[in-house]
C-alpha cells in the first residue's frame, strides 16, 4: 500500500473528527484527573492500538479514578476487579451454575460471565494475586477469548486491560514475571502531581460539588478507528530504526554498547519493535498527520521498553534504573541514513 492509497483509507474514518474527539475526551477527563497529559495520551494510544497497558503509582495517585472515568468519556462497558490473594480464576472468568427448571425439574448447568466480559477492564493491584488467576487474566488478553469447560466463549469488543500496581509495597505480593509482563504494551508511570496541581486538586475536591463526564465516543467507533491505525504508513527508514532501538538493549547482541552488556541481563525481544511502529502509528493520527516519524517512535520508547529491559546485578549494585538505560539507548541509536 502507497502513501496516497493509505490516506485515502484513513479519510473514510474522518481523521480530524477524530483529533476533536480526542481532545473533548481529555477534556472531559480533566474534570476530574488533570495534571498528567502525557499519561492520558499514552492510554489512548494503547487503546488504539488493541494493546494493554500496567500502570504502576504509589497510592492516592487517582490511577483507580483516571480509569473509571476514562470508561465514561468512552461510553464503554466497564468493570473493576480488586485482585487479592484468594481470588480465583473462576471469580474473573466466570462459573457454572446448576439451574432447576420448575415445570419438568431437569436440572441444566448454566454458565455466569465473570467481570472480564466488558470492554474495559481494571485489574486493581494486580500483583496481590497468586499466577494463576494472573495467568487467567492474561490469557484472556492474549487470546481475546475465555475457555471454559471445553468451549471458547469469545470477549466483548474493543477488549482493553488496565492493570495497577503498587512500586514500594513488596509484602504479599507476587510480581508478575517478565514473560506476562510482554503481554503488556506499555507500562506506564504515575509520579506526583507538581504543586500547582496538587494545589487545585484540594480545592476540586474539598467542595460540595459533583462532576458529570458526558461519553465522547462509543465502541464501534473505537473498532474502527483502531483498524485505520494499521492504514498509517510507516517507511522502513522508521521501522529500522523501531527494531534497532529494540536490538540494542539486547546484551548478547554482538553490536551491543558496552554499558548494555554491563547493566542489561535481558533486553526487549520483537514485540517491543512491533509496539514502537504500531504506537508511533496512534500518535501520528492523534496528530493529524499520515506517516510514521523517528521523534513518535522516541516518544513512545520509555512506555514501550520499560517493563522489557532487564537489570544486571551490575546495575542493581550501581542504581543505575531502567529509565537511565532507555535514555543512554535511544543517545546510541542514531537515526539510519539509509
Amino acid at each position: 500500500m502507497n502513501d496516497e492509497t493509505a490516506n485515502q483509507d484513513l479519510q473514510l474514518y474522518d481523521i480530524e473528527d477524530l483529533r476533536k474527539k480526542y481532545s473533548r475526551i481529555r477534556e472531559e477527563i480533566r474534570k476530574i484527573f488533570f495534571g498528567q497529559e502525557k499519561v492520558v495520551e499514552e492510554l489512548l494510544v494503547c487503546l488504539l492500538c488493541r494493546g494493554h497497558a500496567l500502570i504502576e503509582g504509589v497510592p492516592g495517585l487517582g490511577k483507580t479514578l483516571l480509569i473509571s472515568s476514562l470508561a465514561k468519556a468512552l461510553d464503554l462497558k466497564f468493570r473493576r476487579i480488586q485482585f487479592t490473594p484468594d481470588l480465583m480464576p473462576s471469580d474473573i472468568t466466570g462459573t457454572e451454575v446448576i439451574e432447576e427448571d420448575l415445570e419438568t425439574r431437569q436440572r441444566r448447568f448454566r454458565f455466569i460471565e465473570g467481570p472480564l466480559f466488558a470492554n474495559l477492564i481494571l485489574a486493581d493491584e494486580i500483583n496481590r494475586t497468586p499466577p494463576k488467576t494472573q495467568s487467567a487474566l492474561l490469557e484472556a488478553m492474549q487470546e481475546q477469548s475465555v475457555t471454559h469447560a471445553g468451549k471458547t466463549l469469545q470477549l466483548d469488543q474493543p477488549f482493553f486491560v488496565l492493570a495497577t500496581q503498587n512500586p514500594i509495597e513488596s509484602e504479599g505480593t507476587y510480581p508478575l514475571p517478565e514473560a506476562q509482563l510482554d503481554r503488556f504494551m506499555f507500562k506506564i508511570l504515575i509520579g506526583y502531581p507538581k504543586q500547582t496541581v496538587e494545589e487545585e486538586i484540594v480545592l476540586r475536591t474539598t467542595v460540595d460539588k459533583t462532576t458529570q463526564i458526558e461519553k465522547v465516543i462509543e465502541a464501534k467507533d473505537i473498532l474502527e478507528l483502531q483498524q485505520a491505525v494499521r492504514k498509517v504508513p510507516a517507511s522502513r527508514h522508521v521501522t529500522r530504526y523501531a527494531v534497532a532501538l529494540a536490538r540494542t538493549s539486547r546484551p548478547n547482541e554482538e553490536n551491543a554498547p558496552k554499558f548494555v552488556k554491563e547493566m542489561v541481563a535481558w533486553g526487549a525481544g520483537p514485540r517491543a519493535s512491533q509496539y514502537l511502529v504500531l504506537a508511533s502509528k496512534a500518535r501520528a493520527i492523534l496528530e493529524e498527520r499520515w506517516n510514521v516519524s523517528i521523534e513518535d517512535i522516541k516518544e513512545v520508547a520509555a512506555a514501550t521498553l520499560r517493563h522489557r529491559i532487564i537489570p544486571s546485578f551490575a546495575a542493581e549494585a550501581s542504581n543505575v534504573s531502567v529509565e537511565s538505560i532507555i535514555t543512554q539507548i535511544l543517545a546510541a541509536v542514531k537515526e539510519p541514513t539509509y
